[in-house]
């Protein structure tokens, strides 16, 4: 087992992953229905992304230094039914002057990481890099 959720109230649950212990609450968002005081499921799925491609970058790119690469996300809901349609990444690499085959093999690796594959077809997903 990965991990548990519980129902606080209110609109909020309580995450453990349950091999580290760690918590992290989520919210609902405040334009629909919650107080927006933490990440809700969707800021979680959109931001799940971020977090794939810089990890699975440093997996596989072990040979280049990408230490203090970040990443800003923004995701844009749409309604009827209410879901993501487009998870925007710009993704900022440190000045380590990449190669242009670094900088294709990573945004490669970027692309593919098992969220991108993993996200339905129907999300539009913008990948931006700053080198």
């Amino acid at each position: 087992m990965t991990s548990t959720v519980t129902y606080l109230g209110e609109l909020r649950t309580e995450c453990t992953h349950l091999r580290s212990g760690q918590k992290f609450v989520t919210d609902a968002p405040p334009d629909n229905q919650g107080k927006g005081e933490a990440f809700s499921p969707t800021d979680l799925c959109a931001t799940s992304l971020a977090t794939c491609i810089l990890t699975t970058m440093g997996i596989r790119a072990r040979d280049l230094d990408i230490t203090g690469a970040y990443a800003e996300v923004n995701k844009i809901m749409a309604s009827d039914p209410r879901r993501i349609s487009r998870i925007e990444v710009k993704i900022t690499m440190p000045k380590n002057n990449f190669s242009d085959k670094d900088k294709k093999i990573l945004e490669g690796i970027a692309r593919t990481c098992p969220v991108a594959l993993s996200l339905s077809e129907n999300i539009e997903q913008v990948l931006d890099f700053e080198w």
